[in-house]
C-alpha cells in the first residue's frame, strides 16, 4: 500500500474512500456472523405439532460411545426441539419417542443459528428458516437444507454420536 496525505481542504482519493467503505463492510459482515453461543444449558425450546421419521440410531449399550452427552429424551418437545450451542447442534422429537439432530449452521452463509420457535430455527444473518423436525428449508435465501448430525438414543439419554 501506498502512503497517501490528504491536504486540508482536499478530498481523499477514490482508493480511500473505496479501502474505507470496504472494511466498514467487512467488519459489519464478521459481526453479523459472529457467535454469541451461551452454555449448551441455555438453549432455546419450544414445542409444536409435526411428524417425521427418527435418524437418531438407537444405539445398544452405555454413553460410552464416544460422543458427548446432550440431553435426557424428556427435555426435548415433542413437535418442537432445543438448541444446543456449544455443540451447534439442534435436536428434535418429530413425533413421540422419535429424535433427530441437525447442525445448526446455515447452509446459505455458514452463520450460527441460535433463534428458535416452535419448529423453525431462523438465521439472523440472513433470515433464511428451518424445520428442526426434518432440516428442510422454509423459507430462503438458504436452498440446502440443514446438515443432519448422528445421535444415539440410549434409554432416556441423548448423545451426540
Amino acid at each position: 500500500m501506498t502512503s497517501e496525505s490528504v491536504q486540508p481542504g482536499s478530498k481523499p482519493s477514490r482508493r480511500t474512500v473505496v479501502a474505507a467503505v470496504g472494511a466498514a463492510g467487512l467488519a459489519v459482515a464478521l459481526t453479523a456472523c459472529g457467535s454469541e453461543d451461551d452454555a449448551s444449558g441455555s438453549s432455546t425450546q419450544q414445542g409444536a405439532d409435526a411428524g417425521a421419521t427418527t435418524e437418531a440410531g438407537g444405539s445398544s449399550g452405555g454413553a460410552g460411545a464416544g460422543g458427548a452427552a446432550l440431553a435426557k429424551t424428556s427435555d426435548i418437545p415433542e413437535g418442537g426441539g432445543k438448541v444446543f450451542g456449544d455443540e451447534k447442534v439442534v435436536v428434535s422429537q418429530p413425533a413421540a419417542g422419535e429424535y433427530k439432530a441437525f447442525s445448526t449452521i446455515c447452509t446459505h452463509r455458514q452463520c450460527p443459528m441460535t433463534d428458535l420457535a416452535g419448529d423453525t430455527l431462523t438465521c439472523a444473518c440472513h433470515k433464511s428458516q428451518f424445520s428442526v423436525l426434518d432440516g428442510s428449508v422454509k423459507k430462503g435465501p438458504a436452498t440446502e437444507p440443514l446438515e443432519a448430525k448422528q445421535i444415539s438414543v440410549s434409554g432416556d439419554s441423548i448423545t451426540l454420536a
